[in-house]
């Protein structure tokens, strides 16, 4: 592992002693966990729109089984387009 040195407002450090106190963790573990998922984040935002939502699919059910292909549930669909 390599060192970093950074400079660092005396509150911020306060508050990084302070969830390393908590966590039980050392500061330097918590600053390597805090830039690893700031970092994630801002490559999430590169994914596709399925790929940030895809843990959403499914995850609604309407308890109609066929309601995508019933023509009585399909009746009025795209309507709106004319």
């Amino acid at each position: 592992m390599t060192s970093l040195t950074i400079k660092i407002q005396p509150e911020l450090k306060v508050l990084l002693e302070t969830e390393a106190r908590f966590s039980g963790k050392s500061v330097s573990a918590v600053v390597r966990d805090s830039v690893a998922t700031c970092l994630a984040r801002k490559k999430r935002g590169k994914l596709s729109l399925y790929e940030r939502t895809k843990h959403l699919c499914g995850i609604v059910a309407s308890g109609v089984p066929d309601l995508a292909t019933n023509p009585k549930f399909m009746k009025g669909f795209g309507g709106w387009r004319k």
